[in-house]
């Protein structure tokens, strides 16, 4: 969920005296100069969350025990991907990539990786399973670490989303770098929360929970959306204003969620906000040294809008995906981001398009979302078979559109009982992926 893909540059200066006590000015100042640096606008990473059940329980019908995800989470650790593994607090298993410089290469990186984590998976009596939302098992926290209980503890106000979002949720988040200039970062900023809701809709594969239909499409993203509005959804700004002065406001704004302790728990006074305490200090946390970059670091990192910037832009509102259909929610990404023309008309697509809420409880039902979701693909197909090496994922890209958008489904219309049977849609030679 929070793991970084190796984009962000932080500056060797400040990062030199982590320990060093921050003031509200050099905060924001930081924030926006690390957040929304710029950087050669090609590159492409991921971060896919998958959940692990029994082989031989495609739809995850059966428990879990919670030693089991952490023996197969150590002996999937040690397998040479390229990129990094981490054990979320539900049991699910997230595959950081590297960034790479291109599309192509991203697919064939991330494949290579995906086919090495199932076979071992595979080998431990175990699968990997890309749905937005486990559909029948009670959400359970598996993991001690101090942050997560510290979370769990916040999030207890919004029961349940809290639990659920934590512990039985996974995503596709497509990272892209912010952009060449500071034009580019505005535009392409405004542009991913744009299509925001008809990407969700789109992708959307987290029709059930507890056994049942939800009674949303996107049941994932309707606990993001049930969550702290001081932390998650869309951030609020001015139109007039910089989107790194504005991030940077609203973020100090948010209520601390945890502050870091060598012992004991990590939580923190109720609404207490981090501007006020780089204001206030030992006033109001008196157990603790006054912030600090690290303490800011681990801050951000608490905050989840539907676009997270770290350097680069988290795109965190697309459901986990089956089989190999990851790879198109990151190759539509890519291309409508491609260059300014194509971005203004998807723009222009995705102008007045029904709300998050929409998006996540009624989908491509309704339909207007349905015909916006069909030109989105269109368009990307199109830019992606302009490019030789990018022609085999505009065919998937068109093949997952005719399996379901062209159709007005996502993958959130098909009933768990039938997974089993689903096209893995894997567009590369040889194998599982």
């Amino acid at each position: 969920m929070m793991t970084s893909t190796g984009f962000l540059r932080g500056d060797s200066t400040i990062a030199d005296q982590q320990e060093v006590p921050l003031t509200v000015a050099a905060a924001e100042e930081w924030i926006q100069r690390t957040c929304f640096s710029t950087g050669p606008a090609g590159r492409i990473g991921l971060e896919l969350e998958l959940l692990m059940g029994r082989i031989g329980d495609p739809s995850l019908q059966r428990p879990f025990a919670d030693d089991n995800y952490r023996r197969l989470f150590s002996e999937l650790r040690h397998l040479d991907v390229r990129g990094s593994l981490t054990l979320e607090p539900g049991g699910q298993l997230e595959l950081s990539s590297h960034p790479e410089a291109s599309l192509q290469e991203l697919i064939l990186s991330v494949h290579g990786s995906l086919k090495l984590l199932r076979a071992q998976a595979a080998d431990l009596d175990a699968i990997l399973v890309g749905a937005g939302v486990s559909p029948h098992l009670e959400p359970r926290r598996i993991t001690q670490a101090p942050r997560y209980a510290a979370m769990e503890q916040y999030f207890e106000p919004w029961a349940p989303a809290g639990t659920t979002m934590m512990c039985s949720t996974a995503s596709v988040q497509v990272n892209v770098e912010a952009g060449a200039d500071d034009v580019e970062i505005r535009h392409r900023w405004n542009l991913l929360y744009s299509m925001g809701p008809v990407l969700a809709a789109t992708f959307a594969n987290s029709g059930w929970i507890g056994g049942r239909r939800s009674g949303w499409k996107g049941t994932r993203l309707a606990a993001w959306l049930a969550l702290d509005p001081a932390r998650t959804g869309v951030p609020h700004f001015s139109a007039a204003q910089d989107p790194g002065v504005s991030y940077a406001r609203w973020a100090l704004d948010a209520p601390l969620m945890m502050i870091r302790r060598v012992a004991g728990e990590w939580h923190a006074p109720a609404g207490l906000t981090f501007r006020d305490w780089l204001r206030l200090g030992t006033a109001v946390v008196p157990d603790r040294p006054p912030a600090n970059l690290e303490d800011l670091q681990q801050h951000l990192s608490t905050l989840f809008p539907h676009v997270r910037p770290k350097g680069y832009f988290e795109i965190r509102y697309i459901d986990a995906q089956p089989g190999c259909w990851w790879a198109v929610p990151a190759a539509v990404v890519s291309a409508l981001i491609s260059n300014p023309a194509v971005s203004d008309q998807a723009r222009g697509i995705c102008a007045g398009s029904p709300d998050w809420e929409a998006a996540a409880r009624i989908g491509l039902d309704d339909p207007g979302i349905a015909s916006r979701a069909v030109q989105l693909m269109a368009l990307a197909a199109d830019q992606l078979r302009l490019d030789t090496s990018t022609r085999a994922i505009a065919s998937q890209v068109e093949e997952y559109a005719e399996k379901w958008t062209l159709r007005g489904l996502s993958p959130a219309d098909d009933d768990p009982s039938a997974w089993s049977d689903r096209d893995q849609g894997c567009a590369l030679d040889g194998g599982i992926c």
